[in-house]
This record gives C-alpha cells, structure tokens and sequence, in this order.
C-alpha cells in the first residue's frame, strides 16, 4: 500500500511541476464548455424564440391581404412589417406606374439581410380568388361546361426569401403561409356556394316538379348564407414520450456540460502517454522495476494520480456549468432527480475508461512524438463520433452506426439518461459496463505489449 501511494505521490508531484499542462487540461475543456454552450444557446434562442420580420406589401387593396396580414400578425414569432423607411403602406401609397420601384426597393431590403422575407400581394389578387372560387363552386354544381383551358389560373403570392436563410427555415415559412391560403381558399369557396345553392336548389326543384314549374319560377328565391368557422374539427396534443413527464425542457447546457467535460476527461490519456514514454526513454521505470516494486503498483499508482486530476476537473466543469453560465445568460446546468451517486458512478467509470486508454497509449507508442500525434487525433474522432460535438441524432445514418463504438458516446448517452431522461443506476448499467470493459481490455493490452518488450529486453541481454 505505501508503495503504491509512493507512485501515486510521484506523479501528483510530477503533475504539479507542469503547469502548463495543467493548464491545458483545465483551461481548454472549460473554454469549450463556455463558448460552444453559449454559441448553441444562442443559436437555439434565436431559432425557437425570436421573431421572424416579414415585409408586407399589398398592390391589391382588395381584402385578400388584409386577411393574410391579419393571420400573420396573430401567429406565434412572426413580426409584420408594412412600412419602409417610415414611409405609408407601400400598397396605399403607389401609384400604379411606381410600385416597380417600391418593389426594387423591397428586394434590396431583404438582400440586405433587413428582413428575413418579403410577401407582395399583386394587384388584381383578391377579384382572381373570388373568380377562381366561383369557377370551382360552378364546376362543382355542373353549372357550365366550361373547359380547363377557359378556367381562371391559380393567384400566385410573391414570396422573396433573403438567400442567407436555411432550406429548413424556408420550408417552416412556406408551411406556414401554405395553411393560411387553404384557410382563405375555404372561406372563399363557402362564399361562392352561399351564392350558387339558391340558384341550384331553385333549377333542382323545377326540375323535378315538371307541370308545377311556372309557380315556382314566380317564387323569390331563398336567401341562403353559409356562415363559414374557423374553429379545426381536428388538432393534436404534445405528448411526453416519458411516463414522468421532465421538469425542464433539454438545452444546450444539458448537452454541452458533459459532454466537454467528458473531453476533457479523455485528453488525461496525452500526459499519461507521455509520463511512460519519458520514464521509459530516460530509464526510470526500468529503475523502479529494479526496486522490490510490482509494475502493477506503479501503474496503479500513475492511474489513481491522474484519476485524481480528472474528479477535480469533471467537479470544475459542472460547476462552470452551475454558476458561471447563468452569469453569463445561458441557463443553468440542472442534474434533475437522478441520484447524485449514480452520476458519480458513470463519471468514474469514465475516468476509468479513460485512464485506461493513456495506459494503453503510453504503452504501445516508442517515441513521445508518436503519442503527441495519435492521441489527440484518436480522442477527437471519439469524440465527433460519441455525439460530444454534435448530438449522434444529428449525424449521418452511418456515422449514427459507427458512434456505438465510441466509449464517449456510452459515458455521453449514460449522462443525458441520467440529467434529461430521469434515467437511474439500472437505466445506465450497460453504458457503465461497457466502459469499465473497455478500460480493463486497455490495460489488459498494455499489461501483454510490456511483458513482449520486457521479455525482448531480456533476450537481447
């Protein structure tokens, strides 16, 4: 046991002498937790929550723009625009020969990135519906006979889009204008039947009453409104898919916290790396091993030492997480109702894995400048495949399939199981398995690659 506190005592003091990279190992993972959380806040705020400025302008002036502006102002994140540069509603205000104008100067607007999209009403739109609604209550009745080569053409809205915006953002827009129009086409279509139904009831009847038609043609014909409700016989309900619904809706301080804390948990494998390879190529571990001293213990001892480091830095992040981001305008991070002792357990299961991983590293490299360069570029590949950078939902099918082998994706999903879905110590099991394999196999490879080279060492003398 001292002996094994001696190794532990050598590498804390080691550590403490590099200050630099003790620096690095706390700074950068804190770094990343700061700005990429409040980078994606934001960008999350700004999608979800702020509004959307949409320039408004009417050449029609016939009631069609007036109800489309009116549906817009009452939806949700939608900001309506209807003047520029202080000036009257560009619809009321031009005459007919200088709406181009207004138009070139809309455009220019919207290129410019001052609204995200422009909606022009042309003018004749709202006497082309009325028509066109007319033509198919016509049609529907059998009225006339007319062909679709005489038919009035569908009114087409002007939707300009500034060409910075994302297809995903413009779909959401066209949606939503999409609904509005079939909401108005309805209403429209009930209007033009209001009209025609007398009409059609009155030639039905006469039809139908052979000598007793002349009386009814002297009749006055009835006088038949359809009142049109816009109340949806349809709708649905969101829904949780948990059985206990979450308290807090997932964010991304959720996501980020430990997920860049778990990053920063794995870069402990480069100065463990590069603590074996020192000690081997200045001969100080074949020093140690001369001394009545087990190998195991002085690997136990540099794995407890860094270990050490990796609590006091994962205890760093969560709490920048806790009180610094909310100073800073983002949300604070909430470990919901897990048990604090389960976090505890996935996270040292982590460190674990990733301790285990610098053992193997320093193990298997021969020179510090094979570890410098395959250990950051292997830990950030996990990484991007584990879901730390992007959420694995978000990434290509098979990229989705290749992320299962990922020890950071295993400690990532055991966290959001455990701070977003309300998950316990049975809900992670597998993941806390599956990276204390991992790290036992990392060892266990170590353990064989130094008994291969100890057992050359030997033959050569």
């Amino acid at each position: 046991m001292l002996q094994f506190l001696a190794a532990a005592h050598k590498e804390i003091l080691l550590l403490r002498r590099d200050r630099i990279g003790l620096l690095v190992l706390f700074l950068m993972p804190a770094l990343l937790v700061l700005v990429i959380t409040l980078v994606q806040n934001h960008a999350t705020r700004t999608i979800g929550e702020s509004s959307t400025d949409i320039l408004f302008i009417d050449y029609d002036n016939g009631g069609i723009g007036d109800r489309l502006a009116r549906a817009l102002s009452k939806a949700e994140g939608v900001s309506l625009t209807r003047t520029l540069d202080q000036n009257p509603d560009q619809a009321s205000d031009q005459a007919p020969g200088s709406r181009k104008p207004a138009r070139k100067r809309a455009l220019r607007a919207v290129a410019r990135g001052d609204f995200q999209l422009c909606l022009i009403i042309p003018k004749g739109m709202s006497d082309n519906v009325r028509q066109t609604a007319r033509d198919s209550a016509l049609e529907a009745f059998s009225m006339t006979a007319e062909d679709e080569s005489a038919a009035s053409p569908a009114a087409d809205l002007e939707l300009y889009f500034d060409p910075t915006l994302l297809p995903s953002f413009r779909s959401t827009v066209k949606n939503l204008l999409q609904l509005m129009i079939v909401g108005i086409e309805v209403e429209e279509k009930a209007a033009a039947l209001s009209e025609l139904l007398p009409r059609k009831i009155r030639d039905a009847l006469a039809e139908a009453s052979g000598p007793m038609a002349p009386m009814l043609s002297s009749m006055p014909e009835p006088d038949i409104e359809i009142k049109w409700n816009p109340r949806p016989i349809m709708s649905f309900r969101e829904i949780s898919a948990l059985e206990t619904p979450l308290e807090k809706t997932p964010n991304a301080v959720q996501q980020n916290v430990p997920a860049w804390a778990l990053f920063g948990v794995f870069f402990i494998a480069l100065p463990m790396a590069g603590s074996f390879v020192k000690e081997r190529i200045y001969g100080l571990q074949y020093r140690m091993l001369s001394m009545p001293v087990m190998y195991p213990t002085i690997a136990g001892g540099k794995v407890f030492a860094f270990m050490l480091v990796c609590v006091v830095q994962f205890a760093v992040i969560l709490c920048i997480g806790k009180w610094l981001l909310p100073l800073l305008g983002a949300p604070s991070f909430d470990m919901g109702a897990a048990a604090p002792w389960t976090a505890i357990v996935v996270a040292l299961s982590a460190i674990l894995a990733a301790t285990g991983y610098g053992i193997l590293l320093g193990t298997a490299v021969r020179t510090y400048e094979q570890a410098s360069m395959f250990g950051p570029i292997s830990i950030v590949i996990a990484s991007a495949l584990g879901g730390i950078m992007v959420p694995v939902w978000a990434m290509p099918r098979l990229l989705q399939k290749i992320s299962v082998f990922s020890p950071l994706c295993w400690a990532q999903n055991a966290f959001l199981d455990i701070f977003v879905r309300g998950g316990d110590i049975r809900s992670v099991s597998g993941d806390i398995t599956r990276l204390l394999i991992f790290a036992v196999a990392c060892i266990a490879i170590a353990w064989r690659v130094h008994h291969r080279r100890a057992g050359r060492g030997a033959r050569l003398n």
